[in-house]
């Protein structure tokens, strides 16, 4: 497969996921943002904690690599929200709002992403011309989803109408 469709794949599979299940993008992307945080601070405890697990009797040898290790704290916190948020988003008018964050997810996580994946497959991708278009972008990738997903997530706020409850006085 081409770098091309390769990069392709990495952010039209996330939008189409995240679609498809109606999962709420806009906290998908503010995961993904968490998971970013981790790996660049917590990667070196998590690496200190899997050496560890290693060296005890108790355990098999783990073989793990620093990039498998930031992979997994980048994503695991997407992967439980995506579970953990499936169907809900209901209404086709949320459904079509939806649509814009779950672009910067995959967006995003391409950028992400791309250069945690295996040497031959990361080098073949950042060698491309769309990766070099992306990367000339990539601070409007992330500011214009990250505002994009405060607004779809004020947009979503609660209204006080129509389930509001009022207390009966007795």
């Amino acid at each position: 497969m081409t770098p091309e469709l390769t990069l392709a794949a990495i952010v039209i599979l996330p939008v189409v996921f995240l679609l498809l299940l109606r999962v709420n993008a806009a906290i998908v992307f503010l995961s993904l943002c968490l998971g970013s945080v981790l790996v660049q601070f917590v990667v070196g405890d998590a690496n200190s904690f899997v050496t560890w697990l290693s060296t005890s009797n108790a355990t098999p040898e783990i073989h793990t690599s620093q990039d498998n290790l930031k992979l997994f704290l980048l994503l695991a916190p997407v992967a439980l929200t995506s579970v953990f948020m499936i169907r809900t988003i209901s209404g086709t008018s949320r459904v079509v709002l939806n649509i814009l964050p779950a672009v910067g997810v995959g967006l995003l996580g391409a950028l992400l992403v791309v250069p945690l994946l295996p040497p031959g497959l990361s080098h073949n991708i950042v060698e491309s011309d769309l990766w070099g278009q992306v990367k000339n972008v990539q601070n409007i990738i992330v500011g214009g989803s990250a505002v994009i997903c405060l607004i779809v997530l004020w947009l979503q706020r609660p209204t006080s109408g129509g389930k509001h409850h009022k207390k009966h006085k007795g």
